[in-house]
């Protein structure tokens, strides 16, 4: 479960975010790569946009449901 004080710093503010546990595996970038992309400084992925539409929330929580690691957390969630 991913760990909001883990969340990392690279991530744009907002509700969803990739925690350090983060494996670098490609599968949130490759569900979801209007929201993911890797951070090549820190070699995992980050949220570089928050998702603001139906399509983009939708693929954001099938990437957030799928991390293999679940590193991707979204803030009001338990």
């Amino acid at each position: 479960m991913s760990e909001k004080t883990d969340r990392l710093r690279e991530n744009v503010a907002g509700a969803y975010y990739v925690d350090s546990s983060c494996i670098d595996c490609d599968m949130c970038r490759s569900t979801a790569p209007e929201v993911f992309r890797r951070d090549e400084d820190i070699g995992m992925s980050i949220v570089y946009h928050q998702p603001v539409d139906a399509v983009e929330i939708t693929v954001a929580e099938e990437a957030r449901q799928g991390c293999p690691t679940e590193s991707i957390g979204k803030d009001g969630l338990e």
